[in-house]
């Protein structure tokens, strides 16, 4: 009798402090939903009401032209879609490379394997800010400034230590007997790398691409540095032109920034659980 009561007495505290660790979890979503609903509001807003009225308050008048006017006169349409080409051959990019450091290092018996991932870790530690200079110089001797394809190789460059300091974790935990067996069996070493270790890296590629992204995506910098024309601005630079030449207009300004996130929330939403997959599965050796 006293195991049941004592058992139940468990089972009571227990569910409090499920209780109370959701109601926590609940109250921090939102504090971090919160902005987003604020900012999708705010863009449907005028001038008017959003200086006339409660900053907080729902819109009265709900302008969703403020989106189409944004889209069509305010040049938003390039800039998101520059910003989807050098982010996504920057990822693709990063990752490649990336992959072959690692399967160099992690799987290759050579002598300076571990200097040059120290190398590379060493790049991790490097100021943003004191490559700018050289990365100009670089750009401009070779006639890359004002072209997408500086933004490509300079976020390939600057993700590549971070990339490849996820990767290595993952695959010391890969069983190597896997790809003794496919050599055993007269598997080259490209078709090692193609056919069998990488298929079986998906889940850290993926976490190692979402970062890559949300970097790429919002990156202010690099562009402001390297790309002078509005042809190839991607949304960060060009939200900076919008506000300048729009200044009044706060409802479109609200409008651009809310376009300039929805990618990264879609793919954090439909993507998150490769993040912790990957994580986690590069955290635990054996």
């Amino acid at each position: 009798m006293t195991a049941i009561v004592e058992n139940k007495k468990n089972i009571r505290i227990r569910s409090l402090g499920y209780f109370l660790l959701y109601l926590v979890l609940g109250l921090i979503a939102v504090f971090q939903i919160y902005p987003l609903v604020w900012l999708f509001f705010f863009s449907l807003k005028g001038n008017s009401e959003i200086f006339g009225r409660s900053p907080f308050a729902l819109p009265e008048e709900w302008l969703w032209g403020n989106y189409e006017r944004v889209w069509t006169t305010g040049n938003i349409g390039s800039y998101f879609f520059n910003s989807i080409f050098v982010t996504v051959t920057a990822v693709i990019l990063t990752i490649l490379l990336a992959s072959f450091v690692t399967f160099a290092i992690t799987r290759m018996n050579w002598k300076y394997s571990n200097a040059i991932l120290l190398l590379f870790m060493i790049g991790y530690m490097i100021p943003i800010h004191s490559t700018l200079v050289p990365l100009f110089q670089i750009f401009r001797n070779l006639s890359l400034l004002d072209n997408p394809f500086s933004l490509i190789l300079a976020y390939t460059a600057y993700n590549m230590p971070l990339t490849i300091m996820i990767m290595v974790g993952f695959y010391r935990t890969l069983p190597i007997e896997i790809e003794e067996a496919a050599i055993i069996d007269g598997c080259s070493i490209h078709r090692l790398f193609f056919r069998i270790t990488l298929p079986m890296t998906m889940p850290v590629m993926s976490t190692a691409a979402i970062i890559n992204m949300i970097y790429n995506w919002n990156e202010f910098i690099f562009v402001n540095t390297f790309i002078s024309s509005e042809r190839y601005r991607t949304l960060t630079v060009g939200i900076q032109s919008f506000i300048g030449q729009y200044l009044t207009d706060w409802g479109a300004i609200g409008a651009t920034l809310m376009i300039s996130i929805i990618p990264i929330l879609i793919a954090f939403v439909f993507l998150s659980n490769r993040i912790v997959e990957g994580i986690a599965a590069g955290s635990v050796k054996g």
